[in-house]
């Protein structure tokens, strides 16, 4: 098959742009490089069955070959990102969703949205089930990632009634890994980060507030299993073990044998209380669930962030 991925310098997109490839497929990689780097995606450039190209998917897009699949992952996805650039959130939720369904009905191809667990925003149900329609504040200071996934989900459920698209919306939990930036400003490279240079790792509020954590190799399995499905609703990925952040802070310190103190500061508006998806959907119909321990993919995280230390300093 023929895969266009927008998004496909970032995180996760590198890492799907690589296990499609595995897999025998044909990848068209898009990214404008806001928050995505060649770095990721530096492996795959000789390979044959890969193409990259570089350009805002909120544009025009224009691929002169037969495409069998569309993903879209372009967006930026951490608070640092996506509260620096808030405009181009809403476009790329909006405007590049539109772009890429469009693409998607002209070369009759199947259609995949990186959607994500924040449609839920500060949920008043734990654990969040697919059919919950949210706790949003769509003026706070996170709400142009928020609505724009919310809307990006609607525009995709829109063309896949009227349009008759074959789509699939894949709610995408808190998910780590190699390649996450030092200093995105998500808990996990942030924690790792301060703890290898023992510097005090910054709990926001009382550290009461919980999030479940999946390896990023769990999560592109089960991505590629919905791609590969016939499910058109939304699906939750992650991992539905549920943690503090301040317990989550005393494990880093731990195994990475770090002397870093532990610091409180004030907790961000709108910052959600709890975060635990309900896999039920992806276990029935994708037969999916997370296999990777919390404490075997930090010790790969860990390591490839020392690794990555290393060869910044020679």
């Amino acid at each position: 098959m023929k895969v266009l991925i927008t998004g496909g310098a970032g995180f996760l997109g590198s890492h799907l742009c690589g296990r499609l490839i595995k897999e025998g497929h044909r990848v068209i990689c898009m990214d404008n490089l806001i928050t995505g780097s060649l770095d990721n995606i530096a492996h795959l450039i000789e390979n044959s069955n890969f193409k990259f190209i570089k350009q805002d998917v909120t544009e025009y897009i224009e691929i002169d070959e037969p495409v069998d699949y569309v993903l879209h992952f372009a967006s930026p996805a951490s608070p640092i990102d996506y509260q620096k650039y808030p405009i181009q959130t809403l476009k790329v939720g909006a405007l590049g969703t539109h772009k890429t369904l469009g693409l998607a009905k002209a070369k009759r191809a199947k259609y995949l949205l990186a959607s994500t667990s924040e449609v839920y925003g500060d949920p008043l149900v734990n654990p969040q089930r697919e059919d919950y329609w949210g706790n949003v504040n769509a003026l706070g200071p996170r709400g142009m990632y928020d609505e724009a996934k919310r809307f990006a989900e609607a525009l995709v459920m829109a063309y896949h009634r009227y349009h008759g698209i074959d789509t699939r919306i894949a709610r995408i939990f808190n998910t780590f890994g190699e390649r996450m930036r030092k200093r995105d400003g998500r808990v996990v490279p942030t924690f790792i980060s301060q703890a290898l240079a023992n510097e005090p790792l910054t709990v926001f509020g009382d550290g009461s507030q919980t999030r479940s954590f999946c390896y990023v190799s769990d999560m592109i399995e089960g991505i590629y299993r919905l791609m590969l499905s016939d499910v058109n609703e939304p699906v939750n990925l992650g991992n539905p073990q549920e943690m503090t952040i301040l317990d989550f802070a005393k494990k880093i310190i731990d195994l990475t044998k770090s002397k870093s103190k532990i610091v409180y500061k004030p907790l961000p508006k709108d910052d959600p209380k709890v975060r635990r998806p309900d896999i039920s959907k992806a276990k029935k119909l994708l037969k999916w669930e997370s296999k990777v321990s919390l404490e075997e993919g930090l010790k790969e995280t860990i390591e490839w962030f020392r690794k990555s230390s290393r060869e910044r300093r020679a």
